[in-house]
């Protein structure tokens, strides 16, 4: 389990108007300001929603150094998802709903240059994808239904997250595990209590009067959940 627990905080919820502002906001003092920024690309295909993609990405890159974790609900990732991982982002997951062949595209996004992630939704079972996640260095469980922010967090999902954690636990896989979807100062305690590493939250951090204050005080709620 890690001591640190790494709070992504989703610009989804951020004001794209003022994005590399909105950035700065939740970057705060080393070790305490986000870990990871974690940036929603949807292609109103995969998902019902249109959010951005690998320009904006690229114009991130270029005013932060806060690693990107691209989450791509997207179909054909498989042709789309390098490009992200060329760019520079940190951490590439892709939807194993949508790849053709997740293992071939996770050794690929590794080649460019990025970790490798495997988002499941909240009804997709983790058990069929066990030996695929050997090739992945990132579990997102996905906590709402992809899509769209601000959606309530669905709990069954933690029995995903345990049984992912005792596989990490024992050595049976090597990865990060995050989840993204309805978090925040009512459910992270029980999410990081079952076992994420990762913590994505959107409006608890951004709308908050104090971004890089929230992400802190989301952090030391998780510490509480796992102490």
């Amino acid at each position: 389990m890690a001591h640190h627990p790494l709070i992504a905080p989703s610009i989804l919820s951020a004001n794209f108007a003022r994005l590399a502002d909105e950035v700065a906001a939740v970057e705060g003092p080393p070790g305490q300001g986000a870990d990871w920024l974690h940036v929603d690309v949807m292609d109103a295909h995969f998902v019902p929603n249109l959010t951005l993609g690998l320009p904006v990405v690229q114009s991130l890159l270029a005013t932060t150094d806060v690693p990107l974790d691209c989450h791509l609900m997207i179909d054909n990732p498989d042709r789309w998802a390098i490009g992200y991982a060329e760019s520079g982002a940190y951490n590439v997951t892709v939807h194993v709903e949508a790849a053709d062949d997740p293992i071939a595209l996770a050794r690929n996004l590794r080649a460019a240059g990025a970790k490798a992630g495997l988002a499941i939704k909240p009804n997709t079972p983790l058990e069929p994808y066990v030996d695929v996640l050997k090739s992945y260095d990132t579990l997102l469980v996905m906590s709402v239904e992809p899509g769209f922010g601000g959606q309530k967090f669905i709990a069954d999902v933690l029995d995903k997250v345990r049984r992912a954690r005792t596989m990490v636990d024992t050595g049976h896989l090597n990865l990060v595990v995050e989840i993204d979807g309805g978090i925040n100062a009512d459910t992270i305690e029980q999410a990081a209590e079952a076992g994420v590493d990762c913590f994505v939250a959107g409006s608890a951090v951004y709308s908050a009067d104090d971004p890089a204050r929230a992400v802190e005080a989301l952090r030391d709620q998780a510490r509480t959940g796992t102490s």
